[in-house]
């Protein structure tokens, strides 16, 4: 008889196998495409299975969402120098190679979620709700990076050196599901660097002209 260990190792195993089918069927086909006959044929194990661990294809298509932002945030969260002294210039580049190496290990999150949140129904998907979430919490993780290394700038400026950057990432990315491995996403993303540089010294100059004007 298997242990409980046994058993609960089984599981997360079967589930895995289930993310794992749906993320690659979703990437082919998107939220509309999925069905849980496919991803029961893809993965091997029956929709039964499927329905235990997710309730519905709306609950596998989240929880895929979930892991693939969890991967990426495991890989992006190296915003750090890259040696002691280096400069605002190095420390951005790196930020930003961090970032784009890390969706190319972890795409489905961006992929399926902005399929998702370009599409209005009169019921939304949880899954379309869970990528917001992890949108939202990209978007302070950026807001609190470029806070330390634009200290210039004012909470507003880095709120919008955030906007601007991940518009630029999703569009990036967008690019490179075209064009596929002809873009190199890692050296597009460091192409950003002289740009983001020069936004974020307009809106510290910006912020101390409001200042001033409104002293």
């Amino acid at each position: 008889m298997a242990t409980p260990r046994r058993r609960r190792a089984d599981g997360e195993a079967s589930r895995q196998r289930i993310l794992d089918a749906a993320a690659a069927i979703a990437g082919e086909r998107g939220y509309e495409g999925t069905s849980i006959a496919l991803v029961e044929a893809r993965s091997g194990l029956p929709a039964s299975s499927i329905y235990w661990h997710f309730g519905d294809k709306d609950g596998l298509i989240a929880a895929v969402i979930e892991r693939s932002f969890q991967r990426w945030l495991a890989g992006a969260g190296a915003w750090e120098p890259p040696a002691a002294g280096a400069s605002r210039s190095e420390r951005l580049a790196s930020m930003l190679r961090a970032t784009a190496q890390s969706l190319l290990e972890a795409p489905d999150f961006l992929r399926l979620g902005l399929m998702l949140v370009l599409e209005r129904r009169a019921e939304e998907p949880s899954a379309r709700r869970i990528f917001l979430q992890v949108r939202e919490e990209t978007r302070r993780r950026s807001v609190a990076s470029f806070s330390r290394l634009f200290p210039e700038l004012n909470e507003a400026g880095a709120r919008s050196l955030a906007r601007l950057t991940m518009a630029m990432a999703d569009g990036l990315f967008i690019a490179r599901e075209v064009e596929g491995d002809g873009l190199s996403l890692v050296e597009a993303f460091e192409a950003l660097v002289p740009a983001l540089l020069a936004a974020a010294e307009q809106l510290a100059s910006r912020a101390e002209y409001s200042s001033k004007a409104a002293s």
